[in-house]
């Protein structure tokens, strides 16, 4: 099973720069979207629907921002929307397909660039959603919570720490949360398979930081311990343009 990982940075501007042959030609079973900022009333579904896709949309409530999105081929046998804070549920932040065996959720983690009103909002998500997903774990073993993190977990994910190390995506307490997540029993898929520097999937759109590859991996599939047997591949495509992110690709037996 192909399971795909991708904020686009506004749904409407990715389909005018190619997504939808993208999508065609990638043919993922699933794929989970972030910052859709689009109702689905905005689109037309048709074009999603003529691939095969059963189309489950979340957005904010606030139009044009935040939302998420799953996109599946394999009808899922129930869907979730949000994680029952309305804090965070307003602002279209996870949406969970639920398959034959495991979950796979899309997620998109707040921002904190924007100061310290919404860097307090990150940390207060962060120490809901660890919540939550433990929480989760006792009900369901097998989970994949994929999307945009908004943080670099390691030197390794950012390619210039020692710049970074006071920016909100990389500050300490952020990285220290990643720590607490994975060793709760989370995978980082991509990780789990390579293990070389220079693997990013968010560019600065200022300084041609994408042709210098100057970026973040701040997009994750994390995977249960429990799935770690069935993880065959995790790539990340910085090829494919059509947002300042790059999809990220898990595949699964």
């Amino acid at each position: 099973m192909k399971l795909i990982s991708y904020n686009v940075n506004g749904i409407r501007a990715a389909i005018n720069k190619g997504f939808v042959q993208w999508l065609k030609d990638e043919n993922p079973d699933v794929i989970g979207l972030q910052e859709i900022k689009a109702q689905e009333k905005d689109v037309d579904a048709s074009i999603f629907q003529d691939l095969g896709y059963h189309l489950y949309w979340y957005p904010a409530v606030k139009k044009g921002y935040s939302g998420v999105a799953i996109f599946s081929k394999v009808k899922p046998k129930s869907v979730k929307y949000g994680m029952g804070l309305d804090r965070y549920d307003d602002e279209g932040r996870m949406i969970q397909a639920d398959f034959g065996d495991f979950s796979f959720i899309s997620s998109y983690f707040p921002s904190g660039t924007t100061g310290d009103i919404r860097q307090k909002f990150k940390y207060g998500f962060l120490d809901d959603i660890f919540g939550y997903m433990q929480d989760m774990r006792r009900e369901n073993q097998n989970l994949i919570l994929s999307g945009d993190y908004n943080i670099c977990h390691k030197a390794i994910d950012i390619h210039n720490p020692v710049a970074n190390k006071n920016t909100s995506g990389f500050l300490p307490e952020e990285r220290a949360w990643m720590d607490k997540f994975t060793e709760s029993g989370f995978i980082d898929s991509f990780r789990h398979f390579n293990p070389d520097p220079h693997h990013y999937s968010w560019w600065s759109y200022r300084a041609n930081s994408r042709a210098k590859n100057l970026g973040w991996r701040i997009d994750y599939h994390m995977a249960t311990n429990e799935l770690q047997n069935r993880l065959k591949s995790a790539v990340i495509l910085p090829d494919v343009i059509h947002s300042d992110h790059c999809p990220i690709k898990l595949e699964i037996a």
